[in-house]
C-alpha cells in the first residue's frame, strides 16, 4: 500500500519554485485552495504576490480531501442554524454557502480548469431510522427558506442510488458535485503562476511581525517585507501565528483508495455514480475516483496504530466493508492522512487580525468551495472592495481559555463518538 494520496500520482508541480524576494505587495502563507484563490484574485487586480509553502505545493488538505463539494451548509440543520442565529441571520448564511458551489463551478468554467469537475449529487445515507426522518424534514426546511432542491430516497428504494443495505434511506442534493483535487490544484496553481505570481516553497513561515506600514515575515530562508499578508493555513495552522494558532484545532481525517475495480462492479454497487456519505457522529463519505475506477474512502484517522502503517487504515477498511461486502476480495492501494481545521464554534470565519493581518480557515470539513470562495473574498476585503462582503463577516472568531490542549482531547471525542455510533445512542 502506497502511504501517499492517491490524488498525487501523475500530478506535477505545475511552475517552478521561487527565491524568496525581498519585498512583495502581498504575501499570501498557504499554497492551498484558499491561497491560490486569493493570489489568482490579487493577481488579476495587478498586485505583486509571493505564495510562501512551508512544504511542497498544496501539501495540505488541498490535495488531500475527498474532493466532494457541496454547498457549505452541511454543519447545521437548518432549524439548529436559526435557534443559533436567528432566522434572518440563518437565511443569508444558507445564501452564502449556495453561493459558494455556485462560485467554484463559475470559476472552473471560465478559467477552463482540467479536473474532473461534474454536478454528480450527493447521497447520504441514515445509519438509523431516525435519522431519515430527521434529513427529510431538514431538505424540506432548506427548501423553503433558500429553494435549494433535494428529494428523499426510502430504505425500500435506497438500492436505485446505492446497492446496500447497510442504510436506513437517505437523502439526494443533486447539485452538489465532486472533482479530483490534485488535478484542480495543479490547474488552478498554473493559472496563478500565469499572472506572475511566484511560489516559494519548502519555506515555513516562523513569524509576521507589523514593521510600520508593512509587515516582516521571517522564514529560515530569510527576511520578506510585504505591504499585506494573507493566511491561509488552515489545519496546517502553527503557534507561529498565534491570533490564528489560538482559534484553528486540527482534527487528523484518512482516506484509503482501493486498486482499480472493474466498470461493472462500479455500476452494480453505486449506479447513480453520485459522491456519497451517512449520517454517523464519525462519519464515512465515499465516491469512485474519476479517472479511474477506484472506490475512494474517507473518515477519521486511528490514533491507537503508527501514522502511515497500513493498520492505522484498517478501520476505514471495515467500515467501507460493512457496506460493500463484495469488495472483500479487493486490495487497497493507498492510504493517506491529512489535517482538517475546526474551529470552537463551527464555523468558517474570514476577517482581519488585530495587527491588521488577514485571514480565510476553519473550514471544519468541507472546504473544497468553502476554501476556494472564501479565498476570493478575502483577496477582495483587502482590496477593498465591498464585493468582498459576506454574511461571515460579524460572526466573531472564538478561542477558547484550553485552546492549547484542544487537539489532545480530539482522540478522546472521537473514541465517544465511535461508542455512540456502535451503541446507536
Amino acid at each position: 500500500m502506497a502511504d501517499r494520496p492517491y490524488w498525487w500520482d501523475g500530478i506535477a508541480t505545475p511552475y517552478a519554485t521561487a527565491p524568496l524576494p525581498n519585498s512583495i505587495d502581498v504575501a499570501v502563507v498557504g499554497s492551498g485552495f484558499t491561497g491560490l484563490s486569493a493570489a489568482l484574485t490579487l493577481a488579476r487586480r495587478g498586485r505583486s504576490v509571493a505564495i510562501l509553502e512551508a512544504n511542497r505545493p498544496g501539501f495540505g488538505a488541498s490535495t488531500r480531501n475527498g474532493g466532494q463539494i457541496g454547498s457549505g451548509n452541511q454543519k447545521f440543520r437548518v432549524r439548529r442554524l436559526i435557534e443559533m442565529v436567528g432566522e434572518t441571520k440563518a437565511v443569508a448564511l444558507l445564501f452564502e454557502g449556495v453561493a459558494m458551489l455556485n462560485y467554484i463551478d463559475d470559476l472552473i468554467s471560465t478559467e477552463k480548469l482540467d479536473c474532473h469537475f461534474s454536478r454528480t449529487g450527493r447521497f447520504r445515507g441514515a445509519v438509523r431510522p431516525e435519522h431519515y426522518e430527521s434529513m427529510a424534514r431538514d431538505m424540506d426546511d432548506l427548501h423553503r427558506f433558500t429553494g435549494v432542491e433535494s428529494f428523499a430516497v426510502p430504505r425500500a428504494e435506497q438500492h436505485r442510488e446505492i446497492a446496500s443495505d447497510a442504510f436506513h434511506g437517505g437523502s439526494v442534493l443533486p447539485n452538489d458535485g465532486g472533482l479530483h483535487p490534485g488535478k484542480y490544484h495543479a490547474a488552478l496553481a498554473a493559472r496563478v503562476a500565469a499572472l506572475g505570481a511566484i511560489l516559494v516553497t519548502e519555506t515555513p513561515v516562523r513569524s509576521i511581525d507589523k514593521d510600520g506600514s508593512s509587515f516582516k515575515l521571517v522564514t529560515p530562508a530569510g527576511t520578506l517585507r510585504a505591504k499585506e499578508v494573507v493566511l491561509a493555513t488552515n489545519g496546517y495552522t502553527t503557534r507561529a501565528l498565534p491570533h490564528v494558532g489560538a482559534r484553528i484545532v486540527p482534527v487528523q481525517s484518512a482516506i484509503i483508495a482501493t486498486a482499480p475495480i472493474s466498470s461493472a462492479t462500479v455500476r452494480s454497487i453505486l449506479p447513480t455514480g453520485r459522491m456519497y456519505g451517512n449520517t454517523a457522529k464519525v462519519f464515512s463519505y465515499f465516491r469512485v475516483a474519476p479517472d479511474e475506477h477506484r472506490l475512494l474512502w474517507g473518515g477519521r484517522v486511528s490514533h491507537l496504530h503508527r501514522a502511515g502503517s497500513a493498520s492505522a487504515y484498517a478501520h476505514l477498511a471495515r467500515d467501507m466493508l460493512k457496506v460493500f461486502p463484495a469488495l472483500a476480495e479487493v486490495p487497497v492501494s493507498h492510504g493517506w492522512s491529512g489535517r482538517i481545521g475546526y474551529t470552537f464554534d463551527e464555523f468558517p470565519h474570514l476577517g482581519k487580525s488585530p495587527d491588521g493581518i488577514h485571514y480565510a480557515m476553519g473550514y471544519c470539513g468541507t472546504g473544497v468551495s468553502r476554501s476556494t470562495y472564501f479565498g476570493h473574498k478575502i483577496a477582495l476585503k483587502l482590496l477593498g472592495d465591498p464585493e468582498g462582503r459576506t454574511a461571515f463577516d460579524d460572526i466573531a472568531f472564538p478561542s477558547h481559555p484550553f485552546n492549547a490542549m484542544a487537539p489532545l482531547t480530539v482522540p478522546a471525542f472521537e473514541a465517544w463518538y465511535r461508542l455512540r455510533d456502535a451503541l446507536n445512542f
